[in-house]
């Protein structure tokens, strides 16, 4: 791949795009939009303040989490790696290399990418990427005040599979944000929490810095509990009240007056013992 393609704002990588909306560079097929936003007097996505609490019947940390992570553990994640997501993941450690292989922040499930590119400003000496499952909202028209940093690219992938291809890779990331994923609060839905999934040790073993956040206390509790039963890291989780949101979500449930959370971690990287299929 040629030197411009990596002088884009931002570049959207990913393979499972219908072909009438791929466009051909230098002969290699994929999905890609470059965003430079619209000039706003804002720098979010406009939502309206109407968000609801989260209800659950769930009142304490999962009496199954402990078993589960355990089980994950222990147990190799054998679901075959899909040929998009390989595609979409070497193609951005190819835009993240000749940037100069940067130290790397990986902001897993951006949505439309605001996150990103706050996280691109606040760390200009990094090289930031963005990975969300969808292309509509990576391709979104973000909102955004002044001219966009340049360090940092958004992809379109599942991050079952990039997290665990980032493992096998050996890559090792210097910050790991987690910005208010799905809580899936329904006390059946624990295996869909990413602490609670087969991936998460996979996605712990990329070490760094790693910080996730949510409007659901019990989520980052639980998240803290699996962070300490696999890693000897010290975890914090404090009430997080931030002066300048950084994603629509967060900038929603500030609105709605609801608490946010979060949990950090300085993790150690760990060497993966084999190489998914």
């Amino acid at each position: 791949m040629g030197g411009n393609l990596y002088n884009f704002s931002a570049l959207i990588i990913s393979y499972d795009t219908p072909h009438h909306e791929r466009q051909n560079w230098q002969g290699r097929t994929w999905f890609c939009s470059t965003h430079r936003g619209r000039i706003a007097s804002g720098y979010t996505l406009p939502m309206h303040a109407n968000s609801r609490p989260i209800t659950t019947s769930q009142n304490d940390i999962h009496s199954q989490l402990a078993s589960v992570v355990a089980r994950h553990a222990a147990t190799a994640f054998l679901k075959p790696i899909l040929s998009y997501n390989r595609q979409a993941f070497e193609a951005s450690m190819e835009a993240w290399q000749a940037c100069g292989s940067k130290p790397l922040i990986l902001d897993a499930g951006c949505g439309v990418g605001l996150s990103t590119r706050h996280l691109a400003q606040q760390f200009p000496d990094h090289f930031v990427i963005g990975v969300d499952q969808s292309a509509h909202r990576l391709s979104r028209n973000t909102m955004w005040q002044g001219s966009l940093p340049t360090n940092f690219m958004l992809v379109r992938a599942d991050l079952v599979d990039y997290w665990r291809l980032m493992h096998a890779a050996g890559i090792r990331l210097a910050r790991h944000y987690l910005l208010y994923p799905n809580p899936w609060p329904k006390i059946g839905q624990l295996a869909r929490r990413w602490h609670g999934h087969a991936v998460f040790p996979a996605m712990l073993a990329l070490g760094g810095e790693f910080e996730c956040r949510s409007n659901w206390a019990l989520y980052i509790e639980e998240c803290a509990a699996a962070i300490r039963q696999l890693t000897s890291a010290e975890v914090s989780m404090e009430r997080h009240a931030p002066v300048s949101p950084i994603t629509p979500f967060e900038q929603k449930y500030l609105a709605s007056g609801h608490s946010l959370w979060r949990c950090r971690a300085r993790l150690s990287p760990v060497a993966a013992a084999c190489k998914p299929v």
